[in-house]
């Protein structure tokens, strides 16, 4: 490799990405896994634990002034509308200063906010602390998912990307688990449990701060933002512990890339890049995004409240329900993650979107007509949502591997936030004002919308989706500093 000082305005040619794409699967890759995909299991607690502990919180003796329609539709909307600010925030300080400096950095805001939760002695102080949660995870999205794409090899990466993104319901178990024991005032406190599931976030998440310190930064980014020679020394120290692990030498990587290094890239240019050159693949992510985030943003913050009202279960209970709804969610991208990267992204991201929302139709018909009991309607939310899991994990990966590497972190965030603005915001507010009704007409057109946008989706992946499967992100999108390439044009 000729390597160039670690300045920009060089130009180096390297191998560094074929070499990365080309690693077997290691102990090593099981750190990365660990140290930047667990973030997704406290996402899945926070948002789990708040919708379950929505009765107790609206009860008196709480601690707190607030309704239970403020916690699962104010504070929902709050919480997500922080995360879109956020990821649009950090994404652009992730593209610039690197990914590793910002997932430490976000993951300590979040740390910081989710404690401050725990003390909210007035509604405001709730809503403030549930914004500033979001904000931080928000940066997570972008910095994360940059992190694993660029770290992973080809072969792996959609596996890996949709059951790290699906870990979210991991963490919705133990959520689910944890409200039961939160809401049993028999061993807390009504003012005591809800806020010891917040701390345990916090102490969580200090863990996995610990662990992070040994993840190294993308050598991709450091290639490109002139530390070549650092780039150079994470990826030997790689192939190192890899080779010293399999007892034989690697293989030989194939192929090189020119680039010619630089420090950032303007808003403008990023603008240029994805919604000139790259059109119809901003057109797919945001649809994905879209249909996801209403989807799982409404339902999940107002699953609780439907078992109690129409099903009369007890608030206490509920967990129960969800815990197994939960299980279902991580199995899809679990069961299915090894497809995308076998039978392909275009027939596995249409098909897990398009049969998601038919069965969701389904759902509310049974729904509807009064056919289903508590159980029955949680079997159904289990296959619904093990299909509907493994496509809203496929729409972080499409994003961050279908556009040039200086604008990941970006488009990861921008996407996110425009999609979770559109469905995630006004999806809980919705949701909430449809199901307090008690209505059951009202509630089945919550399930017919969040239906209908799974399905349009599915349908644009089916003629948009990328071929990315087994290919390496700078065959997928050719870095903006990639050396004698052609200018962009609009691609499929």
């Amino acid at each position: 490799m000729a390597t160039a000082e670690a300045e920009t305005g060089r130009t180096v040619t390297t191998d560094i990405p074929a070499r990365l794409d080309r690693l077997p699967w290691s102990r090593w890759h099981w750190t990365i896994v660990v140290g930047l995909g667990t973030v997704w299991i406290l996402d899945g607690l926070e948002v789990t634990v708040v919708g379950n502990i929505a009765s107790r919180l609206s009860e008196p003796g709480s601690g707190l002034s607030i309704s239970s329609a403020q916690v699962t539709g104010t504070a929902a909307a709050l919480y997500v509308a922080g995360a879109c600010v956020g990821a649009l925030f950090w994404g652009r300080l992730t593209d610039r200063y690197g990914r590793k400096k910002l997932f430490m950095i976000t993951l300590a805001v979040y740390l910081a906010a989710t404690a401050l939760t725990a003390v909210s002695f007035e509604a405001w102080w709730f809503f403030l602390f549930r914004f500033l949660t979001g904000f931080g995870i928000g940066g997570e999205y972008a910095a994360i998912n940059s992190a694993i794409d660029e770290l992973i090899p080809a072969a792996y990466r959609g596996r890996v990307d949709l059951i790290i993104n699906g870990s979210f319901w991991v963490g919705a178990v133990g959520g689910s688990l944890l409200s039961i024991l939160a809401l049993n005032t028999g061993i807390l406190a009504a003012d005591v449990g809800w806020r010891l599931t917040f701390a345990l976030g916090a102490v969580l998440s200090l863990v996995i701060l610990l662990v992070r310190r040994h993840v190294p930064e993308s050598p991709r980014w450091l290639l490109i933002h002139g530390r070549d020679r650092e780039a150079e020394e994470v990826v030997t120290d790689i192939e190192r512990r890899i080779a010293a692990e399999r007892g034989e030498p690697l293989p030989a990587p194939h192929g090189e890339i020119t680039i010619r290094q630089r420090r950032s890239v303007s808003f403008v240019e990023i603008g240029r890049t994805v919604f000139a050159a790259y059109r119809r693949r901003a057109a797919l992510g945001f649809s994905l995004f879209v249909g996801q985030a209403f989807l799982y943003n409404a339902i999940t913050f107002g699953f609780g409240a439907i078992l109690t009202k129409f099903f009369h279960v007890p608030a206490d209970r509920t967990g129960y329900y969800f815990a197994v709804i939960a299980a279902g969610n991580f199995m899809g991208p679990l069961l299915l993650g090894r497809l995308f990267d076998t039978v392909g992204r275009r027939v596995m991201i249409s098909s897990t979107y398009l049969l998601s929302g038919l069965l969701l139709f389904g759902t509310a018909w049974l729904f509807g007509r009064g056919t289903l009991s508590a159980g029955t309607l949680t079997a159904c939310w289990c296959v619904v949502l093990f299909f509907a899991s493994a496509g809203a994990s496929s729409a972080y990966l499409t994003v961050s591997e279908i556009f040039p590497m200086e604008t990941r972190a970006m488009s990861i965030a921008f996407f996110y936030a425009l999609g979770t603005a559109a469905g995630g915001i006004s999806g809980p507010l919705l949701f909430a004002d449809l199901t307090s009704t008690g209505r059951v007409g009202d509630t089945v057109l919550a399930f017919q919308i969040g239906a209908a946008l799974m399905c349009a989706a599915g349908l644009v992946a089916a003629f948009l989706a990328v071929k990315a499967e087994r290919r390496s992100l700078e065959d997928i999108a050719t870095p903006l500093t990639a050396v004698k390439t052609p200018e962009p044009k609009a691609l499929p």
